[in-house]
């Protein structure tokens, strides 16, 4: 069930028909300028959400949506996607009352990005779910679902909508960031389907976003935004209903880098035609002229016109009985919201290694070292595409804020050498007496959103060059390690990192991906024992980056854990709790309705909490087809869910599948139903024949 678009299109075919040529050209462009004669407000389309309402000043900055993904917990992401959509109307109601909106002002919102984090060195890797399209899929639907003001089963809470997502970067687009304009992403059908473009399929079909946005790149030598093929498959394969947006400058691309056209109007023509109805850049002020030159008809723009005022309608701009023109500027920063916000950011710490130093105990003579330069950085608590917090607590404050004994903070170094001239060396001193004070050193090592994002000057425009640990960093961590205190290592970064000098020194590691306005404070709960952590890798850590496929080759062969053969460091799925869970009668329950007749079960099982501290699991199932005629995933997702367990305790988890949970795809790109079976969760595993 989804919202009825039969009145919110026939309003917008009645107003769109009662406007100019000129008129309905001038509303394709993201900044639609105000019709005055038939009571239209400007309206400005561009606005971001990624992890909290974007760059309008203050709102509630949840953690970047990779931390998310360390959750495995769709439900609360769900709870976050519909705080966002209520701080955004609460702004949108203040900004109209100025007579129209801004960039970042507005409803329609360009997120979430579940495009499927491939490699590693991807830049804006952490704004991805990680690099399963499975989980992808989870998370992202959860987020829509939120977002528009549905219910967790896909119901309208409203006759209109809270706001518009938009999924993207539509398709097949993860780097390199640096040659994004002009490059060609060539990706085989088994890719494409099987990876690429299955949570894409996953988002439409279980939450029906309003929007899709394309990419920059071509695809198989189409300009993604202009691309027949793509949209092709969206509309038919998929299902999708909605309207479609270019990137931002994209469509300008078609001719200025990819070459496929040669003028801004032939692109335009291209694009809209393929079935691009909204263009964030400067190429659709051409469309007159594309027109004019008989490059695309009146009844084209009028279509691209209709569907985006049926959005304008379907969101209540044009209503006046839409219950979200009340929600008030208190939901901005609200405690319920800061509620949740906390709550993923202590479940999206992963632990990665532990000697038993954690948790520790907070004791008045324990004297503690916090080193590092994301110690004390507030933006690896933001990540990008982020709003302003009103509040914020860093790693370093988080932990002084909690600690009883004293607490000693050293910068170390940068994040890469020379970023302070000559001061390394007197910053790797103090650091070394710092440790030396300490009974133990809180070592806060890895990346920040500077130094990985989206095209920019640093790294590989924007992209990692390799996953090692920056030489600065490792110094500094040579230079603490020789003090002789014990090391816990908290890994900041967005995306995996090569840490196998730590995991060999160090007595415990954490990864804190960018964690949101609370991150510190989390950190800190989980380090003295207060939060028992329960966070999982949302992709690989490898060793090296020697073990990785060439950066531009988007083949997953050897990419993720469901094609690498080799021995990650730690792999996908990932993290260690202070208690110890015990698995056991895994059962199948049958069920019908598999896709073209597949097997399709649900599963339950029992988990133990053999332990003394009180835990959540995140259950985590995966099958392996043992006798397909084609490649297929060493093991792939098809279910998971995240359970309480009290201590000396045993739950019942339940694992719902989808009906194409037992399928594969072929090297043509189809789903086809497979035979037999193995399923995996944790150490227990079943034989299936179909």
């Amino acid at each position: 069930m989804d919202f009825d678009n039969t009145g919110f299109e026939a309003a917008a075919r009645e107003l769109v028909g009662k406007m100019t040529l000129a008129e309905k050209c001038s509303q394709l462009k993201y900044n639609a300028p105000a019709i005055e004669r038939l009571g239209i407000p400007a309206y400005n389309w561009w606005n971001e959400a990624l992890h909290g309402v974007a760059r309008t000043g203050v709102a509630t900055v949840f953690p970047q949506a990779i931390a998310s993904a360390s959750t495995f917990d769709d439900d609360t992401l769900y709870e976050e996607a519909r705080a966002i959509g209520y701080e955004g109307r609460a702004k949108y109601n203040e900004y109209r009352s100025l007579g129209g909106t801004e960039i970042y002002q507005g409803i329609t919102y360009w997120s979430p990005n579940i495009n499927i984090f491939r490699d590693p060195r991807w830049g804006r890797g952490h704004e991805t779910y990680g690099e399963d399209p499975y989980l992808t899929g989870r998370m992202g639907a959860a987020f829509v679902l939120g977002i528009e003001g549905k219910d967790r089963s896909g119901n309208p809470l409203s006759k209109y909508k809270l706001a518009d997502a938009t999924l993207k970067h539509y398709a097949v687009h993860s780097g390199p960031e640096a040659d994004r304009h002009g490059f060609d992403a060539k990706a085989t059908a088994q890719d494409m389907f099987e990876t690429y473009l299955e949570a894409f399929r996953y988002c439409v079909e279980k939450a029906h976003p309003s929007a899709v946005i394309g990419a920059y790149n071509r695809t198989n030598g189409e300009p993604c935004c202009a691309s027949p093929t793509l949209f092709g498959i969206l509309h038919e394969k998929f299902g999708f209903d909605g309207y479609i947006v270019s990137d931002c400058g994209a469509i300008n691309d078609i001719n200025a880098h990819h070459h496929v056209t040669d003028s801004p109007e032939k692109s335009s023509a291209l694009a809209i035609n393929a079935g691009c109805d909204l263009n964030c850049g400067s190429a659709y002020a051409s469309m007159l002229s594309a027109f004019e030159s008989g490059l695309v008809d009146e009844e084209t723009i009028t279509e691209a016109c209709v569907r985006l005022f049926t959005a304008r309608f379907r969101l209540g701009m044009f209503a006046d009985d839409c219950e979200y023109d009340k929600i008030g500027y208190g939901e901005v920063c609200s405690s319920e919201h800061k509620r949740i916000c906390r709550k993923l950011a202590r479940e999206s710490i992963v632990l990665l290694e532990n000697d038993g130093i954690l948790p520790l105990s907070n004791d008045e003579r324990l004297k503690i070292a916090v080193i590092g330069p994301a110690a004390n950085d507030k933006k690896v608590l933001l990540g990008n595409y982020n709003g302003t917090p009103d509040e914020y607590v860093t790693i370093y404050e988080g932990i002084r804020r909690k600690a009883r004994g004293a607490v000693y903070y050293s910068e170390g170094s940068g994040y890469f050498d020379g970023e302070r001239g000559d001061w390394d060396e007197k910053r790797y001193a103090d650091a070394y007496l710092a440790a030396k004070r300490a009974d133990v050193v809180i070592m806060c090592v890895g990346l920040s959103p500077d130094f990985e994002g989206e095209e920019g000057p640093f790294g590989y425009g924007g992209d990692k060059r390799d996953i090692e640990l920056p030489a600065s960093q490792r110094e500094l961590y040579e230079r603490v390690l020789a003090a002789g205190t014990p090391i816990i290592t908290v890994n900041v970064s967005g995306s995996a990192m090569a840490l196998g000098r730590q995991s060999e020194t160090s007595r415990a590691v954490l990864q804190f991906f960018y964690g949101g306005q609370y991150g510190g404070e989390a950190l800190a709960e989980i380090l003295f024992g207060e939060t028992n952590p329960s966070g999982r890798l949302p992709v690989t850590f490898y060793r090296s980056t020697d073990e990785l496929p060439p950066f531009e080759d988007y083949s997953m062969e050897g990419r993720t854990y469901k094609f690498y053969e080799g021995e990650p460091l730690y792999p996908f799925g990932h993290g260690l709790s202070y208690t110890t869970f015990e698995y056991s009668c895994l059962t199948a329950h049958e069920k019908d309705g598999g896709t073209d007749g597949a097997y399709s079960a649900d599963f339950t099982l029992d988990v133990k909490n053999t332990g003394e501290r009180d835990g959540d699991e995140v259950v985590l199932l995966y099958v392996h087809e043992t006798d397909a005629e084609c490649r297929v995933p060493i093991k792939k997702l098809i279910g998971f869910c995240r359970v309480s367990v009290g201590a000396g305790e045993t739950v019942t988890a339940a694992i719902k599948t989808e009906p194409d949970a037992f399928c594969h795809v072929n090297e043509a790109g189809e789903t086809v139903a497979g035979h037999t079976f193995e399923v995996m969760c944790g150490n227990l595993s079943l034989n299936i024949q179909r």
